[in-house]
């Protein structure tokens, strides 16, 4: 659901109905300063923070961030330093800091199971969010949009409190460049060690390949998969083989982009269906399949409980929403969903009226420079400043800013030209969000995360 939809509200308001509960695990840190510039409403951050194992290290987050009050409408929030390799310990700190306040609130007030969900092209942040995750004592480790073969290592180490080494993908980089991060607990630690859980890792795959791979070649156990189709929301895997697209411009999927569930029954570990299984029926299918289960994001994604901005989802609920499976928008080169709304960086007037910035930078890839340093360059950012770092002006054309439109989605936008620009929101979901409206009750124009699981289970 990309940045904060899938809140900790919402994570544990699925939890409370017996339910696995999943906050989305991108960019916490900057979710985290933002809320604390304004205002940290209703005290949510305080109440995580003292009960933060490190509390220095809260102190040092609460003073540098907090404003009684709020931020000025029209003031810009503090601008953080992009991550790096080498992140210096503010930024470490952050997300640490941010994930645990995630995880933790939405773990409060109940005894089930809160996942966090990763995205394994953001690779910088991993290792001190995860180890954020893990001081509050998340239950599972959901990471997709990649290889993870490291992350099952790194959950066993970081539960440990032992050092852990993550590696970075560095375009032109060689095997004698050193492209490792490293995180040790130990140099963040106040006090004796704390106690922590491993969690259960579970990789998000769209082939028996991938999930084959992992088996065999990831460096610690893996604990069950879920399954993701091309009709998920968010980033979508390619097509195998080369890329067609339809009428429309989307990408065309076909019979070698469906996993063989025969096989992924045979590796002998639970599995779970997602992308386009919202509904009680396809529930049923999944488990006639020997699915464990479901996961469910698109029906979620517009309930009340969800991060989303009202606005949006009144204006989804009470339309026919479109959706393009956009193979240009995000700057990865990844299929990304994008729901067609006035005002978002979806319509053509937006898109073009909102200047080329890449200051939040989540998804900048790392590259070797001619000198053979590592720097970083994104296809959302300036053209110009794009093709000085090596790329390639056609690898521009048509790209957006996911990280700035996925935070203006949680009401957490940048402000800027002293409140002249606000950033637009950019919306994903799948193709469920076609027929989400069957949530709503008779004469209501919301629905809650509850009532999805009624629907879902058949109630």
């Amino acid at each position: 659901m990309g940045v904060g939809v899938s809140s900790w509200r919402l994570a544990r308001a699925v939890a409370e109905q017996g339910q696995l509960g999943v906050v989305s695990g991108t960019a916490l840190d900057q979710v985290l300063v933002r809320r604390l510039q304004d205002g940290d409403q209703g005290g949510h951050i305080r109440r995580a923070l003292d009960h933060f194992p490190f509390p220095a290290m809260a102190a040092r987050v609460w003073d540098r961030f907090h404003i009684p009050g709020g931020k000025p409408e029209n003031q810009s929030y503090v601008r953080l330093g992009l991550h790096v390799k080498d992140n210096p310990r503010d930024m470490q700190e952050l997300c640490i800091v941010g994930n645990f306040v995630e995880v933790f609130l939405a773990k409060e007030g109940h005894a089930n199971q809160i996942a966090i969900n990763y995205l394994e092209k953001i690779q910088v942040p991993h290792l001190p969010s995860i180890y954020g995750a893990l001081l509050a004592g998340v239950d599972a480790v959901i990471m997709g949009a990649g290889i993870p073969l490291r992350l099952p290592g790194s959950l066993d180490l970081l539960a440990n409190n032992q050092p852990a080494t993550y590696p970075l993908y560095v375009i032109g980089a060689g095997p004698d460049d050193d492209t490792l991060m490293h995180f040790n607990p130990a140099d963040y630690i106040e006090g004796p060690p704390p106690q922590l859980k491993r969690p259960y890792c579970l990789p998000i795959i769209a082939s028996n390949t991938l999930a084959l791979t992992l088996v065999k070649k990831a460096n610690g156990r893996v604990d069950g998969f879920v399954i993701e189709g091309p009709t998920a929301g968010g980033h979508n895997a390619p097509p195998r083989g080369k890329m067609q697209l339809n009428d429309a411009g989307e990408p065309i999927y076909g019979e070698r982009d469906v996993v063989d569930l025969a096989k992924m029954r045979e590796l002998g570990l639970p599995f779970w269906l997602a992308g386009g299984f919202g509904s009680a029926e396809k529930l049923k299918e999944a488990l006639a399949e020997g699915a464990a289960g479901i996961q469910v994001g698109t029906p979620f994604a517009f309930c009340e409980e969800s991060g989303l901005q009202p606005e949006y989802k009144q204006a989804l609920l009470a339309s026919d929403p479109k959706l393009k499976t956009d193979p240009l928008a995000s700057p990865t080169g990844f299929p990304f969903k994008v729901v067609q709304m006035a005002g978002t960086v979806a319509a053509g007037e937006t898109y073009d009226s909102r200047p080329r910035i890449c200051d939040l930078g989540y998804l900048r890839e790392a590259y070797k420079t001619p000198e053979g340093a590592i720097d970083y360059r994104c296809a959302g950012e300036p053209v110009s400043l794009y093709e000085s770092k090596g790329g390639k002006p056609e690898d521009a054309a048509g790209r957006m800013c996911l990280c700035n439109g996925l935070m203006a989605n949680i009401g957490l936008g940048q402000v800027r030209a002293g409140g002249r620009h606000h950033e637009p929101g950019l919306i994903t979901a799948g193709d469920d969000v076609a027929t989400v409206k069957r949530f709503l009750k008779p004469g209501q124009t919301t629905y809650t995360a509850a009532d999805v699981i009624q629907n879902l289970l058949g109630n």
